[in-house]
């Protein structure tokens, strides 16, 4: 089981006591580290990129190769083209610096789906047999009817995706989508059915175009779905329908994906609303001396989605048990995969 440390360099925090205790004594009150400084991450903080730029990742996905992370979501831009949907993509080796590498998506309207047409929650995955990297979404219309999934590609993880095509996967609706990449590098495609009162964890054909085959439908009304496989079990992460506002999300153990499926536990204390965020990924980082599981929520401010906030923090989890700690300003090694907090933080 995870389970956190809170450490810290003596000479640094000595000194960092003693410059809080000065600036205390002329009157003005310390500031909290800044989002990335000495690898720190801020849940729920405002999360600049190397450009001193406000992340655009909401709604997001991670893929890692070799030692590096890129993160693709959801550009909500102030100045982007309100007749077109963009797709920001980051970079990074310690998940808490993050480089831009290019609005990977920037396109009107593929299939005349109308106005406020919708495109969300991408996920990249790599198909080392064709050399491409595949992107999926969640498209859709004006009043959430169209309920498909789009397929775009790349040639390069940070290139430009060019659409290819939608459809509905199983042939049913499919809405908010999550990805699931195995241990073994088998790749899923998690989406959420309003009809079937439930969602679907689908495998991925071989070239990644299509979904495959069905391995489980769980029969929760959730959206938001998030899978890690961690020790002997699996673990599903999901949110209630309530849209923008924040719930209290939940999750369930399988001994393998195709089930059986325990039923659904809160993740956090059901009055925090999971600390004002909605699921949207699992990071599993396995490291030389342990490995730990990184919850990655969205606190959406539909009134100012370029303003959305991420909450990142590291679950407590094993011997099927997942819960998420209140969060706090904390850092991880991802080569050992030690997590700490940080001392006296308040994000």
């Amino acid at each position: 089981m995870i389970r956190f440390r809170l450490i810290g360099r003596f000479h640094s925090i000595c000194w960092t006591a003693v410059a809080a205790f000065a600036l205390s004594m002329i009157g003005i009150t310390p500031l909290a580290p800044a989002q990335g400084v000495d690898n720190v991450i801020q849940p729920g903080e405002r999360w600049l990129d190397d450009r001193g730029q406000l992340i655009q990742a909401h709604g997001g996905g991670i893929l890692r190769l070799k030692d590096t992370y890129y993160w693709f979501g959801e550009d909500r831009s102030q100045t982007n083209d309100p007749d077109k949907r963009y797709v920001a993509c980051y970079s990074s080796r310690d998940l808490a610096h993050w480089k831009f590498r290019n609005q990977v998506v920037a396109i009107a309207d593929p299939e005349n789906l109308g106005p406020k047409w919708i495109l969300e929650r991408p996920k990249v995955f790599y198909n080392a047999k064709t050399r491409k990297f595949v992107m999926y979404a969640h498209l859709d219309g004006p009043g959430y009817k169209i309920a498909r999934v789009a397929v775009l590609t790349s040639d390069t993880v940070d290139g430009n995706y060019t659409y290819v095509k939608s459809f509905r996967p199983l042939g049913q609706e499919s809405r908010d989508i999550g990805q699931f990449i195995d241990d073994d590098g088998a790749a899923y495609l998690i989406f959420e059915s309003r009809p079937t009162k439930g969602f679907f964890i689908a495998r991925l054909s071989d070239d990644y175009m299509d979904v495959d085959k069905q391995v489980a439908f769980i029969e929760a009304p959730l959206e938001g779905g998030a899978v890690v496989h961690y020790e002997d079990l699996y673990y599903v992460v999901g949110s209630h329908l309530t849209g923008w506002r924040p719930n209290s999300n939940v999750y369930a153990t399988a001994p393998s994906l195709s089930g059986p499926w325990s039923a659904m536990k809160d993740i956090a204390p059901p009055e925090m609303n999971t600390y004002d965020s909605q699921s949207s990924m699992l990071i599993k980082v396995a490291g030389k001396k342990t490995t730990s599981v990184i919850y990655v929520g969205d606190r959406w401010k539909p009134q100012e989605l370029w303003d959305s906030r991420y909450v990142w923090m590291p679950l407590d989890i094993g011997a099927g048990n997942l819960s998420l700690p209140k969060p706090q300003n904390w850092r991880i090694n991802v080569r050992t995969g030690v997590v700490s907090i940080v001392p006296d933080s308040k994000p």
